[in-house]
């Protein structure tokens, strides 16, 4: 039995706990290590039980806990090549912190964990799929300016996901933001809007995939009634029924819900 939580969302941190028989691991801490300690108790998850932690990216609000969490509970930290090169050089993973690359594959504690290509403005960014031991498949799919090529054939068949549903793109173009940071987002290298990741979810449904979760909103850019509509319209475009044929829902920025059980 597989279990999933997104514990924060957005631009003001972001981890995720996906636990299993043999254990549970975290993708990014980008919250204090005491904060991420209490969301996890709160699930009924003991921080000591994590066994990893998986970087998506170096962005601090992916990264912000990471040295202090992996030091106290003496646990490995993943990322990609480029990704760990910027975590070593920053002092993220210093010799406190056993750090390890991950380059596509990796088989760890009866979890394999498979990345892929984003498109983001960071050293490298990479998502993950973790095929668990009773073999579910979950993933995570966030800060990416598009769904790459390598996303679509590593996401096809995944039984839930965490989509990256970042901002509204009306409410982005008239919004506070300056020109400069909504160029940015706006971009290849930016983050995934409302109606892309509605289209992605279409994709994935056909594919097999039947639980969405909707990560990383913007505060500024985005309602969360909004990112589930267009996720919702998009997919009874091709017929579906929410709580029929799948099921959806928007992370908030710090978890109140607890687990996702599948």
């Amino acid at each position: 039995m597989s279990k999933v939580c997104q514990l924060f969302s957005g631009s003001s941190g972001n981890s995720i706990y996906i636990g299993g028989g043999s254990g549970g691991i975290l993708v990014d801490i980008g919250v204090s290590a005491k904060r991420c300690s209490c969301a996890l108790s709160r699930i009924g998850v003991a921080p000591e039980s994590i066994k990893a932690v998986f970087v998506t990216h170096e962005h601090y609000d992916h990264i912000a806990g990471v040295r202090v969490f992996a030091s106290r509970y003496k646990i490995p930290v993943f990322a990609a090549p480029a990704v760990l090169e910027e975590l070593r050089f920053t002092g993220t993973a210093n010799n406190t912190v056993k750090s390890y690359e991950i380059n596509k594959v990796l088989d760890f504690n009866g979890i394999i964990a498979e990345t892929f290509e984003n498109s983001h403005d960071s050293s490298a960014c990479v998502g993950y799929k973790f095929t668990m031991p009773d073999g579910r498949k979950i993933s995570v799919c966030t800060d990416t300016g598009y769904i790459t090529d390598d996303a679509k054939i590593t996401l096809a068949g995944t039984d839930l996901i965490f989509l990256e549903s970042n901002h509204e793109i009306s409410m982005l173009e008239n919004g506070p933001y300056p020109y400069h940071l909504k160029k940015r987002i706006l971009s290849a290298k930016g983050h995934l809007s409302n109606f892309a990741a509605g289209e992605f979810a279409k994709e994935l449904l056909q594919g097999g995939t039947t639980r969405f979760v909707l990560s990383h909103l913007s505060r500024e850019n985005n309602v969360p009634e909004i990112a589930r509509q267009t996720a919702v319209n998009a997919l009874s475009e091709i017929g579906a029924k929410e709580n029929v044929d799948y099921r959806l829902c928007v992370s908030k920025p710090e978890n109140d819900g607890g687990l996702i059980v599948l």
